[in-house]
Formats: C-alpha cells, sequence, structure tokens
C-alpha cells in the first residue's frame, strides 16, 4: 500500500494524538492511500511498538483524562445517549450498505460464495438451531436491532418473541417491518432497558449487544439473563471479543471507536464474560464457536457496498468527513479481526434443568 501525507500537521496529529489521531487525519483529508485496510493491518500487526514509540506526555494525559471520564457507571440515559449516536444516524443511511435481512452483525460465511444475505441468514439459522427453537419456544431478544433476527426465527421456527431496543428509529423501524409481515401476533417489540425487562422465557438472544454494557455491569446483565428464563433455559449470546489479557487494558482506553462510533462501548473477553456468569449466575457455558473470520468478510461487504452509494449518501445528507469516518471504522474494524486483535464468538448458555 502506498501512504500520501497531503497535509504537514499530519505528523503532528500522529504523534500527540496516536491512533485516534491518524483515524481524525484520516477523516479530515490530512492524507491518502490505495488500500486503507492493508495500512491499517500492517499497523495492527506492530501495536506494541507503535504505542511505546508515541508514548508521551500528551497521550499519558489524554490516557488519565479518558480514564477519569469512564470512572462513573453509566446510566439508563447515558446508554440510551449512546445508542442513539449511532443506530439513530438513518434507516435509509443503513441500508446503503446492510443486505436486506438489515443485519448489522457478523454475518457467517460459511462458504466463500455466499451472498452477504445468505452468511446473514446463515448466522441466524445457527442461533436458532443452537437453541433448538420449536413452535412451543418463547424467545426474549436484547438488543433487537431492526428485528431480522425476531422475523426470521418466527417465519422458519414458528416461536414467539419479545424483542427490544432504546434505539428509538430501530424501534419505529421494527414495529413497522412486523406490521407489514404479518407478525404481529408472534412478536412483541418493546423499547425497554433490558434491565427493566419482566417474564420468563424458554429462550434468549442478545446479537452482538453487550458490547453497548460497560464492564462493570456485566454481573448485572447476565443476572438479568438468568432472570428472565426459565430453569432449563437456554441464552444465545453472540459478541465481538478481545482476548483476556487486552480486556484489562482496553476497558479504560477511549480509542478511535469509542470516540467516534460507540460511544460508551467495551468489548468484552470470554473469561470477563464467564467470570461475571460464575459469579453470579447459575449458567454454564455449553458451546462456543469462533466466527471471527466471517467478520473480515462482512466489513469488506459493508465498506464495498457503502463505496458503491457514496452520491446516495450525499443525498441523504451525509458530508465526506462523516463518509470517510464510516470508512475508516469499517477498514479499521476489518484489520482488526484479519490480525486477530479481536474476534467473535457465539456462545451458548444453559440453566440448570435442561
Amino acid at each position: 500500500a502506498t501512504v500520501r501525507v497531503l497535509d504537514p500537521s499530519f505528523w503532528r496529529m500522529v504523534l500527540t494524538r496516536g491512533g485516534a489521531g491518524l483515524a481524525e487525519a484520516y477523516m479530515e483529508d490530512m492524507w491518502e492511500t490505495d488500500d486503507l485496510t492493508s495500512v491499517l493491518r500492517l499497523l495492527a500487526r506492530n501495536l506494541e511498538g507503535l504505542n511505546r514509540l508515541v508514548r508521551n506526555p500528551l497521550t499519558r494525559i489524554r490516557g488519565l483524562l479518558d480514564f477519569a471520564a469512564r470512572a462513573q457507571r453509566p446510566s439508563e440515559v447515558t446508554d440510551r445517549r449512546n445508542i442513539s449516536a449511532h443506530y439513530d444516524a438513518g434507516d435509509d443511511f443503513f441500508a446503503l450498505f446492510l443486505d436486506p435481512t438489515m443485519a448489522y452483525s457478523c454475518a457467517l460465511f460459511e462458504r466463500p460464495d455466499m451472498s452477504l444475505e445468505e452468511a446473514s441468514i446463515a448466522k441466524f439459522d445457527r442461533i436458532c438451531r443452537l437453541l433448538e427453537l420449536t413452535s412451543d419456544s418463547h424467545v426474549v431478544e436484547i438488543g433487537g436491532g431492526w428485528g431480522g433476527f425476531a422475523v426470521h426465527a418466527v417465519e422458519r421456527y414458528g416461536c414467539r418473541v419479545t424483542t427490544t431496543t432504546i434505539s428509538r428509529r430501530q424501534y419505529e423501524y421494527m414495529r413497522s417491518r412486523v406490521h407489514r409481515e404479518g407478525l404481529e401476533d408472534r412478536i412483541t417489540v418493546l423499547q425497554d432497558h433490558y434491565r427493566n425487562l419482566g417474564g420468563v422465557y424458554t429462550h434468549l438472544v442478545s446479537v452482538e449487544m453487550i458490547e453497548a454494557v460497560d464492564w462493570r455491569l456485566y454481573e448485572e446483565f447476565f443476572a438479568t439473563v438468568e432472570r428472565l428464563l426459565v430453569p432449563g433455559g437456554r441464552a444465545a449470546i453472540q459478541a465481538i471479543v478481545v482476548n483476556d489479557r487486552e480486556f484489562e487494558r482496553s476497558k479504560h482506553w477511549k480509542d478511535f471507536i469509542k470516540r467516534y462510533v460507540f460511544p460508551g462501548g467495551c468489548l468484552p473477553s470470554v473469561a470477563a464474560m464467564m467470570g461475571a456468569t460464575h459469579r453470579v449466575t447459575d449458567l454454564k457455558l455449553v458451546n462456543l464457536l469462533d466466527i471471527g473470520p466471517s467478520y473480515v468478510t462482512t466489513l469488506r461487504r459493508w465498506r464495498e457496498a457503502l463505496d458503491a452509494h457514496l452520491v446516495d449518501a450525499r443525498n441523504l445528507g451525509w458530508d465526506d468527513r462523516r463518509l470517510r469516518m464510516w470508512r475508516y471504522y469499517f477498514a479499521y474494524c476489518e484489520a482488526a479481526f484479519a490480525e486477530h486483535r479481536v474476534s467473535d464468538v457465539q456462545m451458548l448458555l444453559a440453566r440448570p434443568g435442561g
């Protein structure tokens, strides 16, 4: 890959702001490259050395300020504001790069020639098969997105689904979708925070929602999972994860993703999630599949689709700076998965008695 520096201020931003500065310089069109993902893969591969190089008083001070800002546990109001900052960007915008299922999570590419829609359906279907859903099942879904899983589970397995989101736009979209598909007798759409959900269910699903849960609230989250399940109930959790050693550093560090893409986000590790479940619940891990390699392809498909619809995005009111931020975000994540800095897992948890 070739990097061309277009503005000498690029050097100051990178040396004083590290990885966030590199991203901000890209957003401001201070540098360009013919292969953004390859550049970011090279940086990810050499991350430890680069961190030592740019670890100066300014980055240390910024790290302390970031830590201080995250010292308090987030409230429901904070959670709603953080979710709205990303997911309420507009359904029409997300539709430019998502497949018709509107799945905004890692697809499952069981074959390299699968379309993104086929891989998203494969992801939904594996979760349903893990849970062993039947027409007698009642599933509660934490973080319903745009309704893709709920519709798939009801249409393919005949179960009932109660799904919730705290995004206003997603809530309105799901309600409209359920009505349009004539599934109102099988799907209930809520706009409630997970901790306020009531009732008990045979199954629970949460697809890449736990990344929005602060690390100090993992015990509360999994205690809620246990509370919502009948004895013998099963929970399928799909989560983007970091390795256990990296978790202790990353949970305090405010990188490009936390600054500009997912404010308040925190990637868990498998050990952090399992530690929380063991401390406060009777849930047991009975199945785990790493689907991280599929995220490389998923992110590349999203980036390519967005690149193909830049004119449409501008017509929706998106300026070039915001579009460059999204392009950098997709390439940044693709590089992280390709270099195994992060991964994605599907976990099956079960309560005793089943």
